[in-house]
């Protein structure tokens, strides 16, 4: 997954950010160069750099104030090697926020190991980052890539094609959450997708694809037909709450993960983990 959760429109909001991510300075930070720091002192050091390497930032925003800086999360599911996220989020930022500054921080105390990139608006070229939803797509699709480098087999898929429609939580409920002072859980309905155009689309796209392979003289099709049918009165079933008719009929498809190791361990034990037809994003 990668996502953009935010961003700060002064120095004070970026500097927040920096004392966030790395745990007010307990965390290790690496920027752009690859070099790392770690402290309080540093992230005071990493601030001036910040405010004033390039066009000045802000201290506080100004009224009609731009983003000056853009938060990207880029996350694994539990079970990920921690130390490929990390790899790959750097290879990932080195090949889309060429330019520009940014920091980075891996967490790995959560279920999901996830890295935290902060990147200054305005490249050293006067080029300003603007990312737009195919910029997302194409960020998914770029981090996707530097994963199966490491062996974990990662792809970048819509949500809609792997039949869910959901807005991320914000940033602060992160935040809140992860401090123990949510007061209000995160409401897990599914209600204001279930008739959404795109996931529609999506499930007759897929009832298509399965009617194809049904007519397969190919027996292996034949069987994916069935995988396929399984998948789509999933699809539908949480969209309407009732199971979706089609005349392709099997088992649902499990595939086999299991994330390769950075540093080799003695006598592996094959540890398969199953995940549903929807790849990873």
């Amino acid at each position: 997954m990668v996502k953009v959760t935010g961003g700060g429109r002064s120095m004070a909001a970026i500097a927040a950010h920096f004392r966030y991510i790395s745990k007010n300075g307990r965390l290790e930070i690496e920027d752009q160069r690859g070099e790392t720091l770690q402290g309080k002192d540093s992230l005071h050091h990493l601030a001036d750099e910040w405010r004033m390497g390039g066009a000045r930032i802000p201290d506080e925003a100004e009224p009609g104030q731009r983003r000056e800086a853009f938060n990207i999360m880029l996350s694994m599911p539990r079970g990920t090697d921690p130390l490929i996220v990390q790899r790959a989020a750097r290879e990932f930022a080195q090949a889309e926020l060429a330019d520009h500054k940014y920091v980075m921080v891996l967490h790995d105390h959560q279920a999901n190991p996830h890295v935290h990139i902060s990147v200054r608006a305005v490249s050293r070229l006067g080029k300003r980052l603007n990312p737009r939803k195919n910029d997302l797509h194409r960020w998914r699709e770029t981090f996707a890539e530097k994963l199966r480098g490491y062996g974990v087999e990662a792809e970048a898929t819509r949500q809609a094609t792997r039949g869910q429609h959901r807005r991320p939580d914000p940033l602060w409920r992160l935040k809140a959450q992860e401090e123990g002072r949510l007061r209000r859980a995160t409401s897990t309905s599914d209600a204001g997708s279930r008739n959404h155009p795109a996931k529609a689309a999506a499930i007759e796209a897929w009832v298509q694809i399965g009617l194809a392979l049904a007519k397969s003289g190919e027996t292996s099709d034949r069987q994916l037909a069935g995988h396929v049918a399984r998948f789509v009165r999933g699809m539908a079933t949480s969209q309407t709450g009732e199971p979706h008719r089609t005349p392709v009929r099997s088992e649902p498809v499990v595939v086999q993960h299991r994330p390769q190791q950075i540093e080799p361990q003695p006598n592996p034990q094959p540890q398969n983990r199953p995940r549903d037809i929807g790849p990873h994003r």
